[in-house]
């Protein structure tokens, strides 16, 4: 079977924007094949299922990419490299649709889904406990570290993306009080706003 290079991509992407339009449930696969030039049997060669293209959707572009966490890490202001990781994240998931509308939508349903969704929170923690490493001054023990970054990536993953609004509340929360307080837990001050 020849077909031109690119293929398995092209699907992969109108895959992406109509789950992200549509919902995976409402997409036909007869869709994603038409908005991919492809015949649909093609599709089903690359992806026998459609739950099959969901799952390499979302393992392959659910990504952060490189993150330079040091960067972002402010040195006495740890409330600033709290909300620098919020910017760097929402500048990435307004980039994806995986990010911004298909996993939100379809962790629920979709257990896959939810397992890659789990572990993109791991790496999210991650990046926070370093950048909050390096923003705290006064020592710090993992064990706060754990737990101050795990209250940051739980916010963060309650936030509304203004593409995926459920409840009606556009605005979400005062992210520089959140971090306030988590800093104040950890007994550090934030730098003068």
């Amino acid at each position: 079977m020849t077909e031109p290079p690119g293929t398995r991509e092209r699907i992969l992407d109108a895959a992406e924007r109509l789950f992200a339009e549509h919902g995976f449930d409402a997409t036909p696969t007869s869709n994603i094949a038409a908005s991919a030039g492809v015949p649909k049997g093609l599709l089903f060669y690359y992806f026998p299922t459609k739950s099959d293209l969901l799952r390499a959707l979302v393992s392959e572009r659910l990504d952060l990419g490189p993150i330079d966490a040091t960067a972002l890490a402010e040195p006495g202001d740890p409330v600033g490299a709290l909300l620098n990781v919020s910017q760097v994240l929402s500048d990435i998931q307004a980039e994806s649709a995986v990010l911004g509308v298909i996993v939100w939508r379809e962790q629920r349903t979709h257990p896959d889904v939810r397992a890659k969704l789990h572990e993109y929170r791991q790496q999210v923690q991650g990046i926070v406990e370093h950048v909050l490493r390096g923003s705290v001054l006064a020592p710090i023990t993992a064990r706060t570290l754990r737990a101050a970054a795990a209250a940051w990536v739980a916010i963060l993953s309650i936030r509304p993306h203004p593409g995926h609004v459920e409840s009606g509340d556009e605005v979400g929360p005062d992210l520089r009080a959140l971090a306030e307080l988590i800093c104040a837990g950890l007994g550090a001050s934030a730098a003068p706003a």
